[in-house]
């Protein structure tokens, strides 16, 4: 069962095609290629490679694209190979290949997508909260495109490490503790941790801004601590701890799991062998008092590795965590994924590596900011909106659609449709646009059950489940195996087209680190199920065999729907 992508087959194909056609023109093969034809009537794909061939060959692309047509007979699965425009090559593809591609899709449970990633693994830093303090709105794109980055790559077989780099060190450690031994309220701390914990953190720092020596013992306990005295590094391992249990009850709403959590702390052992394998490289220099790596020559500044009062910062600490996780894990890369504004950092800090011969592939995925538009949302505490809370919301929105849709559903049932629904809108928003623009968040584009929103793609899954069940109970005794996919109309052979494309785009956005990719396709194949439905509205009233081939296509959408989505960390309900 060959179920390579489409466009590498194609690929493949015009490659072949090309360096027959011109054998000595030193024409670089990965210059060549096929893809989705960009509308209606230039085929179902088309190479457009003889436009930038036109110059190495010196001949009009016209020219160029009739010799590489000419050149190898077609393979088998295109019906029609025409040429376009000034150049385009556009392929047609036979109806029954889509046909038995559909079926094979259907019989495999991976929907054609290769285990390409096994034995090799990958670490994944993100979302990266601070101890001590509550996970807000900000946090939320770097756990769902980090979550969605993690789902991809287990799917295509990588040992992947979801690694938790917490914020747990630093100097507000010593104003925690002071915090903590003067003003902490037991019964709070109990029954909301990081609230409180919060608000003893900033009286302490308060405090410290209206008393010298709040602020000189505060700076004396952090030095207690960073030479290991037992009381105060069991009371932080006791903020550390109780920060994880609340972050682990976000996670688990959010469906989001870790394998480590390893924060800054974890590394401190590993600062001064940073600053000695730089030394030994040549490449530390003193500038004022702190020890720094020039780049100025890259044109990326500066990057300060120790501080004039001897302290160590972010740069050091990460370059000790690079350094920790190649000697552990062996990593074919170490992927990072945090917002925009880190971006010269992480340049600075994979340079920084290069330079002490980190093996390991380094990448970092930056996204813009999201923001809420003014007066949509209901809890607000100062400028900051808690996840928790914007969690809440979305599940208060979402149980008020299940009820009106499905009032005579259970209310465990209808609870459990609008987790799925809320949640799901939150990660869709986010993860239905490019990690590198900013996402403006609204209740009525999350939400929306007719545009580009999970809820969307959630109820065309259930539909195909309730068409299935429908189907089963009329004819209990059927036997699907019996029957083949047979695509008599236009819309059928779009949305097969569609699926046979599954795993071509679920590669471009593996390989771009771009879930958005995939949260298109899964909205373009929605809005082609729902034109299969507007078009063939009583299917199931058809002929035995037309009747059991519409039904599988029911059958193959939804299971690309809840793959698809899944991937993306989102749940889809058999009823809504």
């Amino acid at each position: 069962m060959n179920l390579n992508p489409i466009d590498q087959i194609l690929s493949t194909w015009a490659r072949e095609a090309v360096a027959g056609a011109f054998p000595d023109a030193g024409i670089d093969p990965e210059s060549i290629g096929v893809v989705r034809a960009s509308a209606e009537g230039f085929g179902d794909y088309q190479c457009n490679s003889a436009m930038p061939l036109a110059k190495t060959l010196r001949q009009p692309p016209r020219q160029i694209a009739e010799q590489i047509a000419a050149h190898a007979p077609l393979p088998e699965m295109v019906e029609k190979l025409e040429l376009a425009g000034p150049g385009f090559i556009n392929f047609y593809l036979k109806t029954e290949w889509l046909n038995e591609r559909a079926g094979d899709l259907l019989k495999d449970e991976r929907l054609g997508v290769p285990l390409t990633g096994v034995g090799t693994s990958v670490v994944i830093d993100y979302s990266s909260p601070n101890v001590a303090k509550p996970m807000h709105i900000g946090h939320i794109r770097s756990t769902v495109i980090g979550n969605a980055l993690d789902r991809m790559h287990r799917f295509a077989g990588y040992e992947v490490v979801a690694d938790n780099h917490l914020g747990d060190w630093g100097t507000q450690f010593g104003l925690m503790i002071m915090g903590y031994r003067h003003f902490v309220d037991e019964a709070a701390l109990a029954d909301d941790p990081i609230a409180e914990l919060e608000r003893i953190y900033v009286k302490s720092y308060n405090q410290s801004k209206e008393d010298e020596n709040w602020l000189a013992s505060a700076k004396a306990e952090l030095v207690k601590l960073q030479q290991g005295d037992a009381d105060n590094l069991a009371l932080w391992q006791n903020f550390v701890d109780l920060s994880i249990a609340e972050f682990n009850r976000i996670y688990a709403r959010l469906d989001v799991a870790f394998d480590l959590y390893r924060g800054e702390s974890y590394y401190n052992d590993a600062l001064p062998g940073v600053l000695a394998a730089l030394e030994a490289k040549g490449v530390l220099v003193e500038s004022d008092g702190a020890k720094i790596v020039d780049l100025e020559a890259e044109k990326l500044g500066v990057a300060m590795v120790q501080k004039s009062d001897g302290a160590f910062n972010y740069t050091t600490t990460d370059l000790a965590t690079v350094q920790s996780r190649v000697a552990e894990f062996s990593p074919e890369a170490i992927i990072y994924v945090t917002d925009e504004r880190q971006q010269l950092h992480f340049k600075q800090l994979f340079h920084v590596s290069r330079i002490l011969a980190c093996p390991a592939r380094l990448v970092h995925v930056w996204f813009g900011l999201m923001r809420l538009p003014e007066a949509t949302f209901s809890t607000r505490e100062g400028n900051v909106i808690k996840l928790e809370a914007l969690l809440d919301e979305a599940e208060a929105r979402a149980l008020e659609m299940a009820k009106a849709k499905s009032p005579e559903m259970p209310e465990a049932d209808q609870a459990e449709v609008a987790r799925a629904l809320g949640i799901g809108a939150i990660k869709y928003t986010d993860l239905s646009q490019n990690p590198h623009s900013l996402v403006t968040f609204t209740w009525e584009k999350a939400l929306d059950t007719k545009g580009n929103s999970a809820p969307y793609l959630q109820y065309s899954y259930a539909r195909n489940r309730s068409v299935m069940d429908k189907y089963a109970a009329r004819f209990p005794a059927a036997d699907l195996d019996a029957f083949g996919i047979h695509l008599e109309e236009e819309i059928e052979r779009k949305l097969v087209l569609k699926m046979a494309q599954f795993n071509e785009v679920f590669q471009a956005a593996l390989g771009h680190y771009r879930p958005n990719l995939l949260a298109d396709y899964l909205y373009e194949l929605a809005q082609l199920n729902s034109s299969f439905y507007q078009n063939l509205p009583k299917f199931l009233d058809s002929d035995e065999g037309l009747r059991e081939s519409r039904i599988k296509l029911c059958s193959l959408v939804a299971a690309i729907l809840r793959r698809g989505l899944d991937l993306l960390g989102i749940r889809t309900p058999e009823r809504i």
